[in-house]
């Protein structure tokens, strides 16, 4: 590879490395947050993402228990442990994740049916913040990785739903266009704010967003004839 006047790097296609790779490759050395995450010791640029979006929303100001889904490489919770050092933390993904000082960590599929029980044992209580950055493995056609993608924002939904405490917070990766308007009118119905947001950090290209629910209502309580309040 070699500099350019503009100052960025240039990576020459090697003969067994694709178009595709070399242009990965490129992006990831002229990326100033990928040089900001090795320089303050985050595992990926996706770190960023959150911070900002702690900026915007305080997702973390006064969390004592966090729930990270899809928690490889480990970014999102290294900012947990720094913004809320207290704070109790249980993170899931299939992918196996070097160990984090105060995360408990399970190398498991979240979708599989024992897992909610075993993050909610670990985490020891109810949590004020359910994140995930979660998405299926794309097969390249577009609606499918949509789908595919929403379908454990559905998941990851009903799961916050379940365990939050009243007043906790559920951020969850989106595609582009956000969540569709069923899941936002689920979100409506159990917390007091939904918003979507595309942080700084997120590549332009990228057609990933966020989507923020504050304000968890607490789950119904059924009343003496079976109905809920």
């Amino acid at each position: 590879m070699r500099g350019t006047g503009a100052g960025r790097q240039r990576v020459k296609t090697a003969r067994k490395r694709s178009a595709q790779s070399t242009r990965w490759l490129a992006r990831q050395l002229n990326d100033p947050y990928v040089h900001r995450a090795k320089a303050e010791g985050y595992r990926s640029r996706a770190a960023f993402k959150l911070i900002e979006l702690d900026e915007r929303f305080g997702l973390l100001k006064g969390v004592k228990r966090v729930v990270d889904l899809g928690i490889a490489p480990g970014g999102w919770s290294q900012v947990v442990r720094r913004q809320a050092p207290g704070a109790a933390i249980v993170g899931i993904d299939l992918l196996p994740v070097d160990p984090i000082d105060g995360v408990t960590i399970f190398e498991m599929d979240f979708m599989a049916d024992k897992a909610p029980g075993v993050l909610m044992e670990a985490l020891g209580g109810a949590p004020d913040l359910v994140m995930s950055d979660m998405a299926a493995n794309t097969v390249g056609h577009p609606q499918t990785d949509a789908l595919r993608t929403m379908a454990l924002v559905e998941t990851a939904l009903a799961f916050a739903i379940d365990v939050l405490r009243p007043g906790g917070t559920f951020v969850s990766k989106v595609f582009a266009g956000g969540a569709d308007a069923a899941l936002v009118a689920e979100m409506k119905r159990n917390f007091t704010t939904v918003k979507h947001a595309k942080p700084p950090s997120s590549r332009k290209g990228s057609v990933e967003w966020f989507v923020v629910a504050q304000g968890f209502k607490g789950r119904a309580v059924p009343t003496d004839d079976g109905a809920a309040e």
